[in-house]
């Protein structure tokens, strides 16, 4: 059953206990990263295969979100700004130990593409906050894969330069 978590606001991306922070650059620009991330919410599982399930809740003020292994999450988007940022808190959840938590998309333009910071910021009793940073490498491993995939997803193939073989 989901249990009510402790009501958070942006600033806990900064100063939450536990923050995993990762980044990686993609070839799209930041305006069509920000539709996949924060508009076409369902499309988060064909991206981000941690997530098998995306939905948006109150025309789009939150969202539930399912994850491999049973965990849910029902959300409340704290900010989105088209090409710049999307974040949202966590409401409630099933998972163990958690008692705060948020998440925050930044998007900064980098050349012709786009620079993808993911922040997780989260509060709890002791060994959820321990088991949260060991988790660390395979969260990164996560979103690592899913921003491969989510570049692959937007950027169209380029065609063979002239004269050469497939």
């Amino acid at each position: 059953m989901a249990r009510r978590l402790r009501p958070v606001e942006l600033d806990f991306t900064a100063s939450a206990p536990v923050r995993l922070v990762f980044a990686a650059t993609l070839a799209a620009p930041p305006s069509t990263v920000y539709r996949s991330v924060a508009v076409e919410v369902g499309s988060l599982p064909s991206w981000f295969t941690a997530v098998t399930s995306a939905v948006p809740t109150g025309d789009g003020a939150g969202r539930t979100v399912r994850l491999r292994g049973g965990i849910a999450f029902d959300e409340t988007v704290l900010a989105s700004e088209p090409g710049l940022r999307y974040a949202y808190r966590v409401d409630a959840t099933n998972a163990p130990g958690v008692t705060a938590m948020a998440e925050e998309w930044a998007l900064s333009p980098t050349g012709t593409g786009t620079r993808l910071r993911w922040t997780m910021a989260a509060d709890g009793a002791a060994p959820f906050r321990l088991a949260l940073r060991l988790a660390a490498p395979g969260v990164g491993l996560s979103f690592r894969d899913a921003a491969r995939r989510l570049d692959r997803r937007l950027t169209p193939a380029r065609p063979p330069s002239p004269g050469t073989a497939r």
